[in-house]
């Protein structure tokens, strides 16, 4: 494999500071960490930055949404390059319940004057990917169907509180086409407001002023939304992630040997109304005509005039959505690297590779930085440095519609994941400009921290981490929330997740997200692709490789502190009778007692160069048994799919994440019923955390 020549000097930088580094490797004995460093940098020599750019055309030369024939392109070239880069590589097939076309669909102003509305994006000269005949009119997925025309009520961005607003002031939306802009929560939420509180149909429009000219030149000129480029995806909002018919269980496929339940679509509850997304062009068309009391300062939007409530009697719209939904069948494309002494410890990385067009930024460049990636780990394993645990790909479809494939594995997998899994990492369009950045579980944030140290930043004299940083002593690491593939791993089979890359202003969901935009405004230089694989690379082979794996076990005991506090905060200004959780108080010290306990035992026991094998196999069975703490059989009151009581998408936004999810949704729900009951769950959750640690401590001496 070439190797792309400016980055030579890269390389030779970073073994200068190879010794200094080695020390802050962790999990390994002393006599082995100046291996690891030495096979770290030969992984940053193996990684081909001019790969990542082949890649990138390849996957994105067609529209490929899930249950396409292009998307099975797709999959036959991942399953290639990981096959000719030395992986196994197996194809999981499923049969899923969704809507990957937009049907028949018709978005018009019927009076004062008859004009019917764009729904597509406009070609654009010198962008021949905007001309593909095969791109979809824009849709969202799991509309309900119906045609309605009716009269028109803005409700900025629909989110609960902009719904709840507008009762307050009085405005029904009953028999009504409401139009809200994206923004503020998952688009799902937005159709399930407007459902809740009457309305007939629902049309979201992307606003000027959160993704368009209000924020600089729109595309072509510009990377911002132009007045055409509309938002597509999914409304699922469902009390549970994956195939809406097989909640729990994978939907395998229909024709296959083993049977699964499937429930009735006439039971499950999709949307009923019709949704359809535009752009800011036609959506100016409705919105200027409006001739109600005017918005709420915080409601206006970016186009040049005052928006208004209610559009009146005279202004009729029409909205009209005949979606298809049926099975298609979903292929996840997995490869793996065997691991030389430990295989069934498995580090597994992601991204989803289905798109709702040609998908170069969202998934895609996820998947070419993988792809990256597998070659050169490849490289490594052909000289004779296999990894010690199992390294395992996985190239997911269907994402878009409800992040399905993966949900389907982790159902299918969810035994063997709990023994095996050691981490999930996701890149879900990982590399989308140059913003470096990550959310991840607290036993994680110092792996990650550590890795960005030995790589540097393209056209910097700085590492990632510095400028990651910035004038931080420690850069600013996020919680995982929804909206991708970590979260059945981490909130359904308490898997340790983790989900970053770079990031940066995208044409998110439109037929625009191409090769061509990718080139001029994502990344000119195509250098990211390389770094962020470099960066995934090196913690990979430290998760791989070292001895004991190496978690941050005391960051349980600090990020719970630190959560138990806002928690507590939050309780109180609902109820000011409230004093604390004390169980949980209690439980916490011991987490934190038992915790520091077990890094000294483990710092001691390693720098000692001396632990059995039979030490080694326990320890690490049980590090990887600690997330599964927070797995609580019975779930949440607001769905017992999400499972973990550590962390849950939030269930009224679909994007956020929600620390300790029991006590949010009280506090969200300004219910004080069941606190006394989350003391006790949380703390029995905490006591069994601290009850492993302290026996892997008694294991250590």
């Amino acid at each position: 494999m070439s190797v792309n020549k400016p980055f030579l000097g890269i390389a030779l930088a970073a073994a200068l500071t190879l010794s200094a580094n080695a020390q802050q490797v962790t999990g390994f004995f002393p006599q082995d960490k100046s291996k690891e460093a030495s096979l770290e940098q030969e992984y940053l020599k193996a990684v081909d930055y001019d790969r990542f750019k082949v890649h990138l055309k390849e996957l994105t030369k067609a529209p490929h949404i899930a249950g396409t024939p292009e998307n099975e392109a797709v999959a036959a070239y991942m399953t290639k390059v990981m096959s000719d880069a030395g992986m196994d590589v197996t194809s999981y097939p499923y049969d899923v319940y969704l809507p990957n076309h937009p049907g028949e669909s018709l978005l018009e102003i019927i009076t004062p004057e008859k004009i019917i509305l764009s729904q597509q994006e406009g070609p654009i000269e010198g962008d021949p990917f905007s001309n593909d005949p095969r791109l979809y009119k824009g849709f969202n997925a799991y509309s309900g169907s119906g045609d309605v025309t009716a009269e028109v009520v803005y409700a900025n961005y629909g989110v609960k509180a902009d719904f709840e607003k507008l009762a307050e002031m009085g405005v029904d939306l009953k028999g009504k086409v409401v139009i809200a802009r994206y923004g503020g929560n998952f688009r799902g939420f937005k159709a399930k407001f407007a459902e809740q509180y009457g309305a007939a149909a629902l049309i979201i429009f992307t606003d000027p002023k959160d993704s368009g000219f209000g924020k600089g030149d729109v595309y072509p000129d510009g990377p911002f939304y132009n007045e055409t480029t509309i938002q597509r995806g999914s409304l699922l909002t469902l009390d549970y992630t994956g195939d809406p018919l097989t909640p729990f269980e994978p939907a395998l496929p229909l024709d296959g040997d083993k049977k699964v339940k499937r429930l009735d679509p006439k039971d499950v509850a999709f949307h009923t109304i019709p949704v359809s997304p535009i752009g800011y062009g036609a959506a100016k068309e409705i919105l200027s005509r409006m001739k109600g009391s005017s918005v709420p300062e915080a409601w206006q939007g970016g186009l040049p005039f005052e928006y208004k409530i209610t559009g009146g009697s005279d202004l009729k719209v029409r909205v009209k959505v005949e979606q298809p939904v049926d099975f298609i069948r979903a292929n996840n494309i997995v490869g793996k690297f065997i691991g030389s002494e430990y295989p069934d410890e498995w580090i597994i990385l992601g991204s989803h590779y289905d798109a709702w067009s040609f998908g170069a930024t969202d998934p895609n460049s996820g998947t070419a930085m993988l792809l990256t990636l597998a070659e050169a780990m490849g490289e490594l394993i052909k000289n004779g440095e296999a990894p010690k645990r199992s390294i395992l790909i996985g190239h997911w479809d269907a994402e878009e519609q409800g992040v399905i494939g993966s949900t389907e594995w982790v159902e299918q997998f969810e035994e063997e994941l709990g023994a095996k899994g050691v981490i999930y990492m996701n890149f879900d369009a990982g590399v989308s400009g140059r913003n470096f950045g990550v959310s991840a579980a607290p036993t994680l944030k110092n792996l990650i921290i550590e890795a960005t140290k030995e790589v540097a930043y393209p056209d910097s004299s700085k590492t990632v981490f510095q400028v990651w940083a910035g004038k931080n002593e420690e850069p600013r690491i996020g919680n995982l929330g929804g909206g991708s593939d970590h979260i059945a791993f981490y909130m359904y089979a308490g898997v340790p997740s983790l989900s970053g890359g770079t990031g940066g202003t995208s044409a998110y969901h439109s037929n625009y997200d191409n090769f061509h935009y990718y080139s001029k405004f994502v990344d000119p230089t195509f250098k990211m692709g390389g770094t962020v694989a470099s960066v995934i690379g090196v913690l990979t082979l430290r998760l791989a490789n070292a001895t004991i794996i190496p978690y941050d076990v005391p960051r349980y005991a600090q990020d719970l502190r630190l959560h138990f506090d806002n928690a507590v905060k939050s309780v109180k200004e609902m109820d000011s009778n409230f004093t604390s959780f004390d169980k949980v108080d209690a439980a916490i010290e011991k987490l934190e007692s038992s915790s520091a306990a077990y890094q000294t035992a483990m710092n001691a026991a390693l720098a000692s160069g001396e632990l059995s094998e039979k030490q080694i196999s326990t320890l690490n069975e049980d590090l990887i048994g600690l997330e599964k703490s927070w797995i609580d059989p019975k779930g949440m009151y607001f769905g017992s799919w999400y499972r973990s009581l550590y962390v849950s998408t939030d269930p009224f936004s679909g994007y956020a994440s929600w620390i300790l999810p029991g006590i949010k949704y009280e506090v969200e729900t300004n219910s004080t019923e069941r606190l006394e009951e989350w003391d006790t769950r949380y703390s029995k959750a905490i006591l069994d955390l601290s009850k492993k640690v302290e026996d892997m401590t008694k294991s250590l001496k």
